[in-house]
């Protein structure tokens, strides 16, 4: 039996080429994850390979669960959130499939909210200057310009607001109102920390290299950037008029 307190969560769409490499790299670390998979409904099989997966290998510390289509980032977090704090995870995960966040990464964040008291560790490519790898320079312009308009706009003193590889405490996740988080895009992960932040959480930021992915399809698309772009005003004015939760501990 392989018993974890934590679990990382993985959203699916088409990754039939990164979805086995990426579980058994997590699963070759040192540090022992669980790993849930959230797929919607891919018609490459990617659901499939993760069952035989559970199936043959990995019952105790691999799952899934199945969305009927397409439904967005956010919303397989909050089904994933919601499963964990279920299933009484302390340290839960979000994680890209396709490498682009690197399983080796995994034990920092672990330790930046076991032990060195974060309640929200990110992955960032920016605290340290600009870590990205392989992607266009357009790309990366508007990535690193959104997070310095975020901080801007919103007073989050986060150099990467955007950031898609988090772990963050139970409590945190018990705390924010889940049902209360409206986006789905690039806006989801803002107003996640954003919200932890205006709650009072510690959120440290864990120097990572991102690389663009080498298989499969990006998901990325202008509106998801339009979304966060308008979604970041919003915050702003809900952070001025909304009365956040209190701290709820594990």
């Amino acid at each position: 039996m392989h018993e974890s307190d934590s679990l990382i969560i993985i959203p699916t769409y088409n990754e039939k080429e990164n979805i086995e490499k990426i579980i058994r790299a997590v699963f070759g670390l040192d540090k022992c994850f669980h790993i849930l998979v959230i797929d919607d409904g891919s018609p490459d099989g990617t659901a499939g390979i993760v069952k035989r997966l559970i199936s043959e290998e990995f019952s105790d510390r691999l799952f899934i669960e199945e969305r009927s289509g397409k439904m967005g980032l956010g919303t397989a977090y909050i089904k994933g959130f919601k499963w964990a704090l279920e299933h009484s995870y302390e340290y839960v995960f979000e994680m890209d499939a396709d490498f682009s966040h690197d399983p080796n990464d995994l034990p920092r964040l672990y330790s930046a909210c076991h032990d060195e008291g974060a309640d929200v560790a990110v992955g960032s490519r920016y605290v340290t200057g600009v870590n990205v790898v392989n992607w266009p320079m357009g790309r990366v312009l508007m990535s690193y310009f959104a997070s310095q308009y975020v901080q801007a706009i919103t007073g989050v003193s986060i150099h990467d607001t955007t950031a898609g590889f988090v772990c963050y405490k139970r409590r945190v996740l018990k705390t924010i109102e889940l049902d209360k988080i409206r986006f789905k895009g690039y806006a989801f992960q803002i107003e996640m920390k954003f919200t932890a932040y205006k709650i009072g959480f510690r959120i440290k930021e864990v120097p990572v290299i991102f690389v663009n992915r080498r298989e499969g399809t990006s998901k990325m698309n202008t509106g998801i950037f339009g979304e966060a772009f308008f979604g970041v005003m919003k915050l702003r004015w809900d952070g001025w008029n909304r009365k956040y939760p209190r701290i709820v501990e594990s």
